[in-house]
Parts: structure tokens; sequence; C-alpha cells
């Protein structure tokens, strides 16, 4: 089985990286044997903040990271990065979990591929 770990930096919002790289591991889950990790670190800790609100027809990338989670995959966000931006761990999308580094270095250690976002 192949492990993969997405990494993801940018806010959820404004430009579309976080976007792109949960499109790419939503289309991973897929793919059957896989096993999908996703850590949010930096300004992509508040994709996970639940009860997002979007203009219509616009993507929300709460409701993807759900997508991933109910695909199997899952989803750590750095503790210290909601902390600074005042995001509880009880506010995180259904699934996701308060992380650490300690996290990231085994999931890091475990994966057979790292993709950065």
């Amino acid at each position: 089985m192949q492990r993969y770990l997405f990494i993801l930096n940018d806010p959820p919002y404004g430009t579309e990286r976080s976007y792109n790289a949960l499109r790419l591991a939503r289309s991973t889950l897929k793919g059957g044997e896989v096993e999908v990790k996703v850590f949010l670190i930096g300004d992509a800790a508040a994709c996970a903040k639940s009860g997002q609100k979007v203009p219509p027809g616009y993507y929300n990338i709460g409701d993807m990271l759900g997508m991933v989670l109910r695909a199997g995959g899952e989803v750590g966000v750095c503790g210290t990065c909601i902390d600074a931006r005042g995001i509880p761990a009880t506010e995180l999308v259904d699934g996701a979990v308060r992380g650490t580094m300690d996290m990231l270095t085994e999931w890091t250690r475990a994966a057979d591929k790292i993709l950065v976002f």
C-alpha cells in the first residue's frame, strides 16, 4: 500500500494551492489501496475551521476536507497554528484532529510520498 502525506501551508482562500492539494488528495483516495494523510500547518490551519460560508458556486475548503475524511483520509491540524489564529480544536471540521510536530514527524517518516503545497 502506498502512503501519501500532503502538507498544506496556504490559507483556504486567496490562493488555490490548498484547493488543488485537496483535489489531488481526493483523487488519490479513489485509486484503491492507498493511505492519505493531510497535515495543515501555518495559514492552512484555517482550512479546517468548521462552518465556513462562501458565495454560491464557490468551493468550500471545509467541505473538501470532509470529503477527504469520509473517503478514508486522515487530517491533522497544527495545534500551535490554530492557537495562534484563535481557532479552538472544538471548531475543527468533524474528523480533523489537533496535531503536533511529533505527529507530523511520524507521518513524514511513514510516508512513501510527500507532497507539499
